[in-house]
């Protein structure tokens, strides 16, 4: 499936419209909104808040072919990879993942996934935002996960420098702010972690001639005044306003810097993840959460995936067997260390690790001509094997959050269909995370455009076994 483009926030001024005033100081920031910055623990000034990295894989990873093999099906299901035993007794992966099989004792596989959307916008805006509608929408109802968290979690002060949610080449085709506002979008890290070249702009800003010359500045306040007042409809001018001086604190203050540098990593950690764009984005989801960012999420996308840079395994896109043997390793490498780092680090009681895709892919395998050659992908019009979206089963892992690990939660039948044991939908997901940030997803409602007061979750409560 093609990718659509990423959604933004409607009102009279989007982000990029923003960013187009060329607001002197700011004009490569994203909102300042998004800088409120959590307070500490109020028992513990020193003690760090829980935070979370969603690794996301977009298009759905066939969960046969992975975390749940079924050896035992027929040839048209099972698929063509070997079994291997992991740390955990009991639990066998497919002979793609050696390296989180060597590892399954530090996380937990949830096997019984389910949601009821078969297309990707549907299937994304239930897994990350809970909305129920079964039909593709161009933008989304109701805001994802991260921007309530975002919100929510905004509403503390703190005097950490760093964003509260960050995105590293995050998703962004069907997820958003909704109501709440582009200004709880995430500080969103942009291109390859890996090349010798990369930087963030505009952060931690190293020329103190710069630095000074904004100090002297008029105030983003009186700058905006200027802007048309129809930018206040949308619930922007508020939020950057009030939070003007952590905006000037990420451009001006070198610790910011500092943690999106991954040169202050050694060689061999960097080695460890993968000199790659995936395990390079991994590497510095970790350390910007170690530094202090609430909510991290990072999409693995890209080359690493195949001809059509996802996970969207379905015949005329890929040889589906052929192009999860071509993103193994990359895959397998980059989770296993973020994992692994998070335990050594001694993050595990507060870092919650989530890897994820919207939804599986159909256990029966089938054969369509494919539409154009490249990785993974024979010549077009070549019959090749596939698997389609899938969202009656599918697997995640979790990791770190304090959580009990090295076991395996529910099970799917034998053709690996359906959930059929400790079922669990997309609201449960969603509680799971919310627990985990200190957030009563059971209590909480937030205004909608028409005031509405609205849940962040319906129906749904936190997964026992995957709370801390």
């Amino acid at each position: 499936m093609k990718n659509h483009s990423p959604i933004y926030c409607p009102g009279p001024f989007s982000r990029r419209g923003f960013m187009r005033m060329g607001l002197a100081g700011f004009a490569s920031l994203s909102l300042p909104g998004l800088l409120k910055l959590r307070s500490a623990n109020a028992a513990n000034g020193t003690k760090k808040r829980n935070a979370v990295i969603m690794v996301w894989q977009p298009g759905g990873c066939s969960h046969i072919d992975t975390y749940d093999p079924k050896p035992k099906a027929a040839s048209e299901y099972r698929g063509p990879f070997g079994l291997i035993g992991t740390k955990v007794p009991g639990l066998q992966f497919t002979e793609l993942l050696p390296m989180q099989a060597a590892i399954a004792d530090k996380f937990t596989v949830l096997r019984s996934m389910r949601q009821t959307a078969g297309g990707h916008p549907a299937g994304s805006m239930q897994l990350l935002s809970g909305d129920p509608d079964t039909r593709d929408k161009p933008e989304p109802k109701y805001p994802d996960w991260m921007t309530v968290a975002n919100y929510l979690l905004s509403q503390q002060d703190r005097n950490c420098p760093l964003p509260t949610y960050v995105g590293v080449n995050p998703p962004t085709n069907y997820t958003g702010p909704a109501y709440l506002g582009d200004a709880y979008s995430p500080f969103e890290v942009k291109g390859d972690p890996n090349k010798p070249d990369f930087v963030v702009p505009n952060i931690g800003l190293s020329d103190q001639g710069e630095v000074a010359h904004l100090s002297r500045r008029s105030s983003l306040r009186e700058t905006l005044d200027t802007l048309d007042r129809a930018f206040d409809k949308a619930g922007e001018l508020e939020a950057l306003d009030e939070f003007e001086s952590q905006a000037m604190t990420l451009l001006t203050n070198p610790a910011t810097k500092e943690a999106f540098d991954l040169s202050q990593e050694d060689d061999r950690t960097r080695d460890r993840y993968g000199r790659n764009t995936w395990g390079q984005q991994l590497l510095l989801a970790r350390r910007l959460v170690e530094a202090g960012v609430d909510v991290l999420t990072t999409s693995l996308h890209g080359p690493l995936c195949g001809r059509v840079q996802n996970w969207d395994d379905h015949a005329v896109n890929h040889h589906v067997f052929d192009a999860l043997k071509f993103r193994a390793q990359a895959y397998d490498q980059a989770v296993s260390a973020l994992i692994e780092d998070v335990y050594e680090r001694g993050l595990d009681d507060r870092v919650l690790v989530v890897v994820t895709g919207e939804f599986g892919r159909t256990p029966k395998i089938n054969y369509q001509p494919s539409t154009g050659a490249g990785n993974a992908s024979a010549p077009a019009g070549t019959k090749q094997p596939g698997r389609d979206h899938w969202p009656r089963a599918f697997s995640n892992i979790w990791a770190g959050g304090g959580i009990q690990t090295g076991r395996f939660i529910g099970a799917t039948d034998a053709k690996g269909e359906d959930s059929i044991e400790r079922i669990c939908g997309p609201d449960d997901f969603l509680a799971t995370i919310y627990h985990h940030l200190g957030i009563d997803s059971a209590n909480v409602t937030i205004e909608d455009f028409n005031g509405r007061p609205t849940p962040i979750v319906n129906h749904g409560s936190p997964i026992p076994e995957l709370i801390g």
